[in-house]
């Protein structure tokens, strides 16, 4: 689009990030505008999943989380060998549906991100019923192969969006900071911005 930036339209399938299994089928429109900002999304999706089901599954998540009596902690998630402990299954969820916002904020035409791994996690122990995890996770850049480190604070209550503030350690580029996107389950976010926390 002159003078905006480029536009693609895709149809794309998605699936269970834990089962593989099908989970609908999307159709969106992706602007990337010419000055350096994130791509304006328009998506609209079709799920195979029931809403009942998902909330079930978020529910269930929530309860294997709450159940724990002392702060989560962990580090190198996944090892150096690709295993994750089953007691940190979930924390690993949550951290690659938080990291999902960062990757959103940095990605360009050229230059997309995978989460490589969380380098550090710890719960803190709330008085109200929301989770709250402080994150460090190392998201591997493509095409340059860099690997960026970023801390992430993630806020969530079954229902609620998942609130997420970033931070990521500066590069060649300059600073990043941070916010989120999206509304719903532990699969969507919300927007949250500022990086002082």
């Amino acid at each position: 689009i002159p003078g905006s930036g480029h536009k693609y339209y895709l149809q794309f399938s998605t699936e269970d990030y834990r089962t593989g299994e099908d989970d609908g089928s999307c159709l969106a429109t992706v602007l990337y505008p010419k000055k350096k900002s994130p791509p304006a999304v328009t998506i609209k999706c079709s799920q195979t999943k029931d809403q009942n089901e998902i909330q079930e599954e978020d529910n269930r998540l929530y309860q294997r989380i709450r159940q724990q009596t002392k702060p989560i902690t962990g580090s190198n998630i996944p090892d150096s060998y690709g295993n994750i402990d089953p007691a940190l299954e979930p924390v690993w969820a949550l951290a690659v549906a938080g990291s999902s916002s960062i990757m959103w904020q940095k990605s360009t035409e050229d230059r997309r991100y995978f989460l490589a791994q969380v380098k550090s996690v710890k719960q803190w122990m709330r008085k109200d019923d929301f989770i709250e995890f402080d994150y460090t996770v190392l998201l591997h850049e493509m095409p340059t192969q860099e690997i960026v480190s970023c801390h992430m604070r993630l806020t969530w209550l079954p229902g609620r969006p998942l609130r997420v503030k970033h931070f990521c350690a500066p590069d060649n580029r300059g600073p990043e900071l941070g916010s989120g996107l999206g509304s719903g389950s532990a699969a969507g976010l919300s927007e949250e911005r500022g990086a002082n926390f």
